[in-house]
């Protein structure tokens, strides 16, 4: 079923850019997964001229997410891409450096308690808590559904920052004087709830990495986060030699 949205020929936006936002929307839900659509279906779908579509889909393009193959027609790309353990990394910084735009959809930026948090944190159960929730896009296919609490003392100014395209540890940087100098990781296959899996665009079955991150700054926790990444396009990397060998190590699920 399509999730057009009608364009507003009386809005002062130009209708190029009424449709890209529009298409932008569609393949972050993954509706193009199968085929995108030819410009000629675009003209006829939106009513608007070709010189019309042209534009919104050469910005597209651009993005670096269409595969346009002769005979055959335009299909949505899927990025592939390859995190090294044992780095403090910025899936942000990590997208990007791939020649990829990233962007967020911002699904929750509040303040709010959570006891079980607050103590992964070293907090008291009824301390206030910086709490952000973003969909990570890679261009502008769905890549991760992120969220990160930090201590709100320390993190409240970020509640005004605009995390549409940018990163937490950058605006953690500018607006609160402090970046992680540390981290820990645990990553694991999860099949994610019916809400995850939306947001993804994935199959009922379909596996993902959960992986759970606390960082540290000046010896104490600083920020704690989940991230249900896809695993159809995200991989880890470890490199290695022949000198000693750091053995990870086996963390019990205690979620069994």
């Amino acid at each position: 079923m399509s999730l057009r949205e009608t364009l507003d020929r009386t809005s002062a936006m130009p209708l190029w850019a009424q449709l890209l936002r529009d298409l932008r929307h569609r393949l972050a839900v993954g509706e193009f997964s199968e085929r995108f659509p030819t410009d000629q279906e675009l003209v006829d779908e939106y009513r608007v001229s070709r010189h019309t579509v042209r534009e919104a889909v050469r910005r597209i393009q651009a993005d670096g997410i269409l595969d346009r193959r002769r005979g055959r027609g335009t299909y949505v790309r899927s990025p592939d891409f390859q995190q090294p353990l044992g780095t403090l990394y910025s899936l942000f910084r990590s997208i990007e450096a791939e020649g990829i735009g990233q962007t967020s959809v911002v699904l929750c930026l509040e303040a709010r308690t959570d006891a079980e948090i607050a103590g992964h944190l070293g907090l008291p159960a009824d301390a206030e808590l910086f709490h952000l929730e973003r969909l990570r896009l890679a261009g502008a296919a769905p890549l991760a559904v992120d969220r990160a609490w930090l201590p709100l003392g320390l993190a409240r100014p970020l509640l005004t920052a605009d995390f549409a395209r940018t990163a937490l540890y950058d605006e953690l940087a500018a607006l609160c004087g402090v970046r992680p100098e540390a981290g820990s990781e645990v990553i694991r296959p999860v099949i994610p709830d019916p809400g995850d899996r939306r947001q993804l665009g994935l199959d009922d079955d379909a596996a993902a990495f959960l992986i759970v991150r606390t960082t540290f700054a000046g010896g104490r926790p600083l920020e704690w986060r989940e991230s249900v990444v896809r695993g159809d396009v995200y991989s880890f990397r470890v490199d290695w030699g022949t000198g000693d060998v750091a053995v990870p190590e086996l963390v019990p699920d205690e979620t069994r």
